[in-house]
Formats: structure tokens, sequence, C-alpha cells
């Protein structure tokens, strides 16, 4: 049954005059089973699971006052992005939350100020927006909650917040829980929806629970085509029907080795979700490749160190040309070692991030 957060009541009282903000923290994500294709209103293709980033992520503060003059615009918004103003990102924030506007009516009297800023290049492979809007959305959970004293529950809070976050960017949904977190519909994963992500991290195995992800920055430009025009190519893409039945035979093998710390298993999976994600890229029409040659160089050295050594060291990629790269907690220092000496040199000014599965957003408080 399809979820309807509607709700007509959500109204402030006209004698209040709020003012105030609230702060989250929310990570981007790295989609191990990849999310490529949509339907509807940013529903999913095919099931995904991610792995929830530590370091990697948006703070964004939204300042509220109520408008003086409810007219003209059904939302007001200005938004800085990094400390200046953003106009082309708050025309698209402005629009998202008019499309709510029948779920929280409460914006249309409000006016917002919104500051946000990443730990991480913007729009290069990493999933920006779905730190970005996860921290969005977690906000405005916050401003009902305060409001209306509603969403005491954690996992209603976090739901809601999951299940807007998907109306803004699909993986944004799965970067509202810990650790790691499935969106879409699968079988072995029991209270899983198209409508919203659910929480995953309690039946990893604790070696999954301490992965850690070096982060390779190979370019942090703007990436030539944008998730939502790869997702839209996927609506005529040749290989698309066969590409869905495979995501989720994928997770039902990936699900075990979650479980149990199966990582050869593991990183099979994650390096071909990796690359049948550009695969589908290149082949879909009209045509694009975002990876570099640096990509290639990197994933060549990361496979010869791990037949050479055997460690349980893989590579995933994002709609970008940047590598994640992936090893147990326990191996960490060998694979460092490797990565300074082998890696890092072929990044971009040398610049890679240090990154781990993490704990989720945080609010701020004060």
């Amino acid at each position: 049954m399809s979820l309807d957060y509607r709700n007509p009541k959500l109204i402030l009282d006209t004698s209040d005059h709020p003012q105030g903000s609230v702060t989250w923290v929310s990570p981007s994500n790295l989609a191990i089973v990849k999310y490529w294709g949509k339907h509807g209103r940013q529903l999913p293709r095919n099931p995904s699971i991610s792995l929830t980033l530590d370091h990697a992520a948006t703070t964004t503060t939204l300042h509220y006052h109520r408008r003086e003059e409810v007219g003209g615009e059904p939302v007001s918004l200005e938004l800085f992005f990094a400390g200046h103003p953003a106009p082309d990102f708050a025309r698209r924030i402005k629009a998202y939350l008019q499309s709510i506007l029948e779920i929280y009516p409460f914006l249309g009297q409000l006016h917002l100020v919104m500051h946000t800023d990443n730990s991480f290049p913007h729009s290069s492979g990493i999933a920006s927006s779905a730190s970005a809007m996860s921290a969005l959305t977690l906000g405005l959970c916050s401003l009902e909650r305060h409001f209306f004293d509603t969403l005491d529950d954690s996992s209603a809070f976090l739901q809601k917040a999951s299940y807007l976050a998907r109306l803004a960017s699909g993986s944004a949904s799965r970067s509202v829980y810990p650790w790691m977190a499935a969106w879409g519909q699968h079988g072995d994963i029991e209270g899983s929806s198209d409508e919203y992500a659910v929480p995953f991290g309690d039946r990893l195995h604790p070696s999954f629970r301490t992965i850690r992800n070096a982060i390779l920055i190979v370019s942090s430009g703007t990436k030539a085509v944008s998730s939502s025009a790869g997702h839209e190519l996927m609506d005529t893409h040749p290989y698309a029907p066969t590409r869905y039945i495979q995501a989720g035979q994928r997770l039902s093998r990936l699900i075990p080795a979650l479980e149990q710390g199966d990582w050869a298993t593991f990183g099979q999976i994650a390096e071909n979700e990796a690359l049948t994600l550009h695969a589908l890229m290149m082949a879909s029409n009209p045509s694009y490749i975002l990876m570099k040659p640096g990509s290639l160089a990197l994933i060549d050295r990361i496979r010869t160190f791990r037949q050479e050594t055997g460690y349980s060291v893989y590579f995933s990629l994002d709609a970008g040309p940047n590598l994640h790269v992936l090893y147990p907690e326990d191996q960490a220092e060998a694979v460092e070692a490797f990565l300074h000496q082998e890696c890092i040199p072929l990044c971009e000014e040398e610049y890679w991030i240090a990154d781990r599965a993490g704990e989720g957003p945080r609010e701020i408080i004060g």
C-alpha cells in the first residue's frame, strides 16, 4: 500500500511567529548494488544497497522566520552554498519545496535561509545530491517535530525523512541510516520499499561495519553528464530490462556475503556493479564516458596489488571518475601504505579522502 504523507493540518497558527534554525550533517553514500533507472516520481527500477559514509557529508542549516506577507511565490527561500549565493541550486531546492507543499503546507508560511556546504568536491562522482537532500529533509522533519510535536518515534522520523529525500534525489533516501541501507522492494529484505529506504546495518557482519573507504579523486571537475540525465537514458536503453533483473540477482547474492563476512563475494559484486554502471553509460544513446585515464590506471594497480598480496582490497565507482577503494579495517595499514605509494600520486593534486562506514546523520543542537 502506497504511503500518503499529505496533511493539510500542518499549518502554523496565525498567532505564532516562529524564528530559529535547525542544522543537520548528513553523509553521502556509496551504492554497492547500483540504482540506475527510475519511473514515476523518483521510484527505482531495481533495488539497491549502499554503504553510508562518514567523512563525506553535507552540513545544512535552515534558518526560518514567518513570512511578512504570504503571496506571490509559493515558497520563500534564499540559499547559500559554501557561503555564496547559488541561484541554480536555489531554483532546484525551491521547486522541490513547492512540490511537497501538500505534505508540508507550513513551508509556504515561512521564509527560509539555507546555508549548505560539502566536505568533498561537488559534482565529481561522489553522491553530493544524496548528502545534500537528506540533510535538507532531515531538517524539514525536525521542523515538523518542533512545530507540531509529531515524529517523536525515531523510526517514523527517519522513514519520513527517507521518503522525502527520495522525492528530491533517489539515492538520498539511503543516506538517513547508519552503516548500510537498502532501497527498493526485494524479497530478502523485510519491509523493503520503493518509496523509502530501510536500514541494513543490524544484519552486517562486524567486518563490514568497520569497512574502510579511501576515495581517490581523479578529477574534481563537474561531470559532463548529470546523474539525472543518465537515469533518463535508461528509459530507452536496449539493455535496461536485463540490467534490472541482474541487479536484483546480485543483491540476492550480496546479502548473505554481507551477513557472513564474505569479502571475496562482496568485492566481486562491488567491482562488477561499478563497471556495469559505466558500461551502461557507454552503451546508451547518446553514449558518454565519465571515467578518466587515471580511473583505469588506478583500477589496474588495485587489481594487481590484490592478486600479488591476497589482500581484500576492491574498488567501486559512482557516476563519475573517482575510485572508492574498499578494504577491511584489519588490513588498513598495509593497504594504505600501498595507496600512498602507488595510487595517491595518480590523484588530482594527490587529493584523497580517508573515509569509512559511518554512523549516519546527526543533528547539531545549539
